[in-house]
């Protein structure tokens, strides 16, 4: 039964090893030396499906905006894996030297911490008053009105899509856009939208630098920029809701004036806003079941496919590359892997997939490769079919089948003694032939004499005896350690000494950093330990009386009972005035001896 627990215990260290090996969370920075004034990135990423990301405390820096969540996948040999970046932009406003600590996430319901990153902060510009001078809304005086009525008519979130009513697998593009009439000082992102139902890449901006444009909403002109753009790609059909984006803006507007030169010069005051878009509904159209190809498989877009062979002919036994291309916009990421026939004397692998996709506003575009490693294993004329790829076209509402020519491939007679291994042309997928089925072993067989075996012989009966005297022994061991053990006064008296070492040790300690308050503390607090462990005496009841009394009726020396009485004394009056006369150093051989007299003793 014991085996079977040591046995668990070690499985879920190996697993929580494996599992610490396998997941990374990482923070870095653009710069580790800025400037005060200055704005910075920095990022969070993991390389797993993670949730519930905390960031760390920015002390001593402005965060002007954040986080900023961009997430990928990829697949390598049919293995899909993602990662996320979580991303802030920064800016110190003090000089000096900062950690930023690490930030948490939960994977797979375990939580993981960062590294923590160290930021040098020199000087720079002046610090704006309060931050994110950089995402202000520009100065317009026929748009910024003076002193709004209601703020949530002068600064608002709209959730904005470039299409509403779509297929589903057909990407949209939503941009969280900001409408302002107001002087804007810093923002701040309180919740982005959880996008259930969606499988969503975000498009990567630059936050510092907004572009603002003037337009007019509703009969009023606002100045609008985008904080935020995203590519949606639906999960499933029928209507789906955006959630809102939730933000904090700093804005300036006009105060009421108090003085004449506030009349003349004009007040202003900085409020703090909240502001949420509205969710916003798409609705999602079930892809047609009419004039759907049989090896349709999920694309949705605008594609074009090409394939290559890297040989024409070849020896059996020879390696082949074949590759298969998909181009174009659209679910590329999320796309299944093309079901390719191959002639059946061919012997085929995983293939290797490539992808070179991009994430702009326009939507997603790019290609991704799959590379096959062919090996044929016999002489013949052959041919690598014409390969099939179907997909729908949402711009034209029908499905398109795609073809690729055939190859023809002739395949020589080849040596097999002269071709076990093989490697593809990059050389990363390397088999063995005669490993399935292994070849008939031939020299002299190891054959045994009777008697001469491992059963039956000596060492075979010294190893079955092993078993019960480790038994004997692991059971003697814990009657003796049940025994030792079993009075708690006796164990701690044992103790006792432990613990005044270590007291003493951070004694030392203090005494070499010339600490002297803190030193006698520790020579106090060792001594009154050990003698409560030792003589089996509550701390309340401690006193040197009690001490002496307990000590004598023990037969410890008198003179040792001196010594331990004035070493007491000592460190007592030490916390309210210089000791003269005696050195720290001798204080504390004092104490060292008096406890080595007292075990001697007892």
């Amino acid at each position: 039964m014991m085996a079977r627990h040591y046995i668990l215990a070690f499985l879920l260290i190996i697993n929580a090893g494996a599992f610490a090996q396998g997941v990374r969370f990482t923070a870095s920075v653009s710069k580790t030396i800025a400037g005060t004034g200055e704005e910075f990135e920095i990022s969070f990423s993991v390389n797993s499906n993670a949730d519930n990301f905390t960031p760390p405390d920015f002390r001593g820096f402005q965060v002007l905006a954040g986080p900023n969540v961009s997430s990928s996948m990829t697949s390598i040999n049919g293995n899909m894996s993602s990662s996320t970046s979580y991303s802030y932009y920064l800016m110190p406003v003090k000089e000096g030297t900062y950690t930023i600590g690490p930030a948490a996430i939960s994977v797979n319901g375990r939580t993981i911490r960062s590294n923590a990153v160290q930021v040098r902060v020199v000087k720079g510009r002046p610090v704006p008053r309060s931050g994110q001078q950089a995402q202000a809304a520009p100065p317009d005086e026929d748009i910024i009105e003076s002193r709004p009525a209601k703020l949530s008519n002068s600064i608002f979130l709209r959730t904005v899509a470039d299409k509403t009513n779509v297929f589903h697998g057909q990407q949209i593009t939503v941009s969280y856009k900001l409408y302002t009439r107001v002087s804007i000082v810093a923002s701040q992102v309180d919740k982005l939208p959880d996008l259930n139902g969606f499988w969503s890449e975000d498009v990567k901006t630059d936050n510092q630098n907004a572009e603002w444009t003037t337009e007019t909403y509703k009969g009023q002109k606002y100045h609008v920029a985008t904080v935020k753009k995203t590519i949606l790609f639906s999960d499933h059909a029928g209507n789906l809701t955006i959630d809102p984006l939730q933000m904090t803006f700093v804005v300036r507007q006009a105060a009421p004036a108090r003085t004449l030169m506030d009349e003349f010069f004009g007040t202003y005051e900085d409020v703090k806003y909240k502001v949420k878009s509205l969710p916003l509904t798409i609705h999602v159209k079930p892809l047609p079941e009419a004039g759907k190809p049989q090896d349709f498989t999920g694309a949705v877009g605008n594609f074009t496919i090409a394939a290559s062979a890297d040989k024409k002919e070849l020896k059996a036994n020879e390696a082949l590359n074949y590759s298969f291309k998909i181009s174009g916009s659209g679910n590329l990421k999320l796309l299944k892997a093309p079901l390719i026939s191959f002639p059946p004397d061919f012997e085929k692998y995983d293939p290797k997939i490539t992808d070179a996709i991009s994430v702009q506003e326009s939507g997603v575009s790019g290609s991704r490769s799959y590379n096959y490693l062919l090996i044929p294993r016999h002489e013949g004329d052959y041919a690598i079919e014409a390969q099939h790829f179907s997909y729908f076209n949402p711009s034209t509402g029908k499905y398109v089948t795609l073809s690729t020519p055939s190859f023809p491939v002739r395949v020589n007679k080849g040596n097999p003694a002269d071709n076990q291994v093989y490697t593809s042309s990059d050389k990363q997928d390397v088999k063995l032939l005669n490993k399935d089925i292994r070849y008939i072993k031939t020299g002299d067989p190891e054959l045994y004499k009777e008697g001469e075996e491992f059963y039956g012989s000596f060492l075979f009966y010294i190893l079955l005896l092993l078993g019960p005297l480790a038994f004997a022994g692991a059971l003697w061991y814990r009657n003796w350690h049940r025994k030792n053990n079993a009075d708690p006064v006796l164990v701690k008296s044992r103790k006792a000494a432990k613990l005044a070492a270590k007291h003493l040790a951070n004694a030392e300690k203090q005494l070499t950093a010339n600490r002297g308050k803190e030193f006698y503390e520790d020579i106090s607090r060792g001594l009154y330990g050990y003698l409560s462990d030792k003589l089996n005496i509550p701390s309340a009841d401690l006193s040197k009386e009690r001490i002496a009394a307990d000590l004598r009726s023990q037969n410890v020396n008198d003179e040792t009972i001196g010594q331990l009485t004035e070493t007491l004394s000592l460190c007592e009056m030490a916390r309210f005035a210089p000791i003269t006369g005696i050195s720290a150093k001798e204080v504390f051989e004092k104490a060292k001896s008096t406890i080595y007299a007292i075990e001697s003793n007892l």
